[in-house]
């Protein structure tokens, strides 16, 4: 490539701007940039390259062929640059920078939150931002370093790593139990009450199962259904309907006996805990050491475990 064609990290993550924001001037805002000047950095880069990358002609900004390309191969050059840096840096002074981190409300609450903080209290170098939110996938993932997720994970370019085992379980209040009488098989779940949690754009009422070779799909009915999973347990826990939740969110009440655990012959779909990063290879620094630092916390037995 001739000097008149390259191009470097600053001409890619102008690129992953445009692309992110959506806008030219949204772009500039990201960058501490004029509208202006972003519009011409991005015309002396096609200049360079003799090459249209955005169409600047269409309601919505519209990448060409190349420019695509060089964002989809660019970021994770960009990725490894930077980690490339941070190591450097790292080897001077500890872990430094900035980790942003994204979860489910719940999770991040009772399980994930007091991790974060011991991290950076070990790590005072390191600035951590934790986002919680309803539905991670579905939020700007390129803004986060780390994704906790639950469950299964559809079609995804974000690599996953294991955090903890994670199984659900049908539960209820042994009042409605005492009420309506214990289900022997998960066909009885369609006329009995249920609370259904609405998540991850799953389709929230089919309830599956197993056992041994069988394979079961439920329709449930529900006049209960919220997107707050605390709140769900609470209705289960008052007599008001059978859960299937996560066993990190019901271990407690099955303990203690405000729930119980139902359909004990049959197992409900599994719903590890994983942690989902960009790339597998090339991570800062920081970003390695933190998923190293979160697997610790949950082995050999997640809390929900012991």
């Amino acid at each position: 490539m001739s000097e008149t064609e390259s191009i470097d990290s600053a001409d890619i993550r102008l690129l992953l701007a445009i692309r992110q924001c959506g806008t030219l001037a949204a772009a500039a805002r990201q960058l501490g940039l004029t509208a202006s000047a972003v519009s011409q950095r991005l015309q002396q880069l096609e200049q360079r390259l003799d090459t249209r990358l955005v169409d600047r002609t269409a309601r919505k900004l519209q990448f060409s062929e190349e420019g695509a390309l060089l964002c989809d191969r660019g970021i994770e050059l960009v990725a490894q640059f930077d980690a490339l840096h941070e190591d450097l840096r790292a080897q001077r002074r500890g872990l430094v920078g900035t980790l942003k981190i994204n979860a489910p409300f719940g999770f991040g609450r009772r399980h994930l939150a007091p991790v974060v903080a011991d991290f950076q209290r070990e790590n005072p170098e390191v600035g951590v931002i934790l986002t919680l939110t309803e539905q991670p996938l579905t939020n700007g993932t390129e803004r986060y370093d780390v994704i906790v997720h639950i469950g299964e994970l559809r079609a995804s370019n974000l690599i996953g790593h294991l955090i903890a085992p994670n199984t659900r379980f049908v539960c209820a209040s042994p009042a409605l139990v005492r009420r309506f009488g214990e289900p022997q098989t998960p066909d009885e779940l369609a006329r009995l009450p249920c609370i259904v949690l609405q998540e991850n754009d799953e389709d929230a009422s089919l309830w599956q199962f197993s056992k041994g070779k069988t394979r079961l799909s439920v329709r449930v009915s529900s006049k209960l259904n919220c997107n707050d999973g605390d709140i769900v347990r609470r209705w289960a826990c008052e007599g008001r309907g059978i859960i299937l939740r996560s066993e990190w969110d019901v271990a407690d009440d099955l303990r203690s006996g405000a729930l119980r655990k139902l359909l004990p012959a049959w197992k409900a779909l599994d719903a590890d805990v994983i942690a989902l990063t960009h790339h597998r290879s090339g991570l800062p620094r920081r970003t390695r050491d933190f998923m190293q630092y979160l697997q610790s916390r949950f082995r050999p037995l997640p809390p929900w475990r012991t």
